[in-house]
């Protein structure tokens, strides 16, 4: 360690290092990040406004919404910086501080949509019981108990990483401070840190994973024992928008966390989907594929325009 220099800083290289490329990467995340911000204060605007949607579906789902905001914040500011900045650079205690938040918002996300599935279970095999069962104080608990092991997974990755030395090469070949990208430029042994965001990443994905899969098969078989075609209807549409955002969420991110870093720009492209392109899909998603969302949407809009004429003829 005498020989070797310890520095404060890293250089997140992102997707391109052509200038006009990354003007144009500028544009199409600027985008991505306001349509994500816009989208999503929308979905948790309806929600808290409108009387039909206070249900513990949109509750969840107004969770889910802030978090999306969160978890794209976390990220793609700096990377925005970064496109307009000659010095590409993240102070070493800024970069664990960025892979914290990242992990909180990812873990967190992986429990929400598993109480979002069991909130789906209650809803369809349970319909005569699902108020009592999903009471309030109990969405409040899972909502709490998600932030908490989101929380706790975090902290623990982080934590460690504290005991590492980053010295000789402080380049980073992506475009934000994941932990598997810090690993390889630490110059001492982070075995323990790789096989610790290995362990508990698996576990908490594979737990939040099974509970998902484990609702849903009870669901489809419920949904299947409906003999109206408007109920199946129903049913599969607003499961299939919840399905849907599980597998662009656990399709990617169980991926990057489990397999070992190697640098290549697979891996930015599997980052940029499950942290930046799925905030801005979520509210996509579950509002062009429910109708409830929509017409509460369309409620809104109305109110807004007479309260527009009202002010314009007074």
């Amino acid at each position: 360690m005498n020989n070797l220099t310890v520095f404060t800083e890293f250089i997140l290289l992102g997707l391109s290092a052509d200038p006009h490329v990354q003007a144009l990467l500028f544009v199409l995340f600027l985008v991505i990040y306001l349509l994500t911000l816009m989208g999503n204060m929308v979905m948790i605007l309806v929600i808290k406004t409108d009387s039909c949607l206070q249900t513990p579906m949109y509750f969840f789902l107004g969770h889910l919404s802030f978090l999306d905001i969160c978890y794209s914040s976390v990220t793609v500011p700096k990377m925005l910086q970064n496109y307009l900045s000659q010095k590409k650079s993240i102070s070493v205690w800024g970069c664990i501080t960025q892979s914290f938040f990242h992990n909180l918002s990812g873990g967190t996300e992986a429990c929400l949509l598993s109480a979002m599935a069991y909130d789906r279970y209650a809803a369809i095999c349970h319909p005569l019981l699902y108020t009592v069962v999903m009471s309030r104080p109990l969405c409040i608990v899972m909502v709490s108990a998600a932030w908490m092991i989101g929380l706790l997974n975090s902290l623990l990755n982080s934590l460690f990483i504290y005991k590492l030395y980053f010295c000789g090469s402080n380049i980073i070949f992506h475009f934000s401070c994941e932990l598997p990208s810090l690993f390889p430029l630490s110059c001492t042994d982070s075995t323990a840190n790789k096989f610790l965001l290995s362990g508990s990443s698996t576990f908490l994905g594979l737990l939040t994973l099974s509970l998902i899969l484990f609702s849903y098969s009870k669901i489809i078989f419920a949904i299947l024992s409906i003999h109206s075609p408007g109920g199946q209807g129903k049913a599969f549409s607003t499961c299939s928008s919840h399905l849907t955002v599980v597998l662009l969420l656990y399709g990617t991110a169980l991926f990057r966390y489990i397999s070992p870093s190697s640098g290549l720009v697979l891996e930015q492209v599997i980052s940029i989907q499950y942290s930046v392109i799925t905030s801005l899909l979520n509210p996509l998603i579950y509002s062009l594929k429910n109708q409830e969302v929509k017409a509460a949407l369309q409620r809104m809009l109305k109110q807004q325009m007479c309260s527009s004429q009202q002010g314009v003829s007074a």
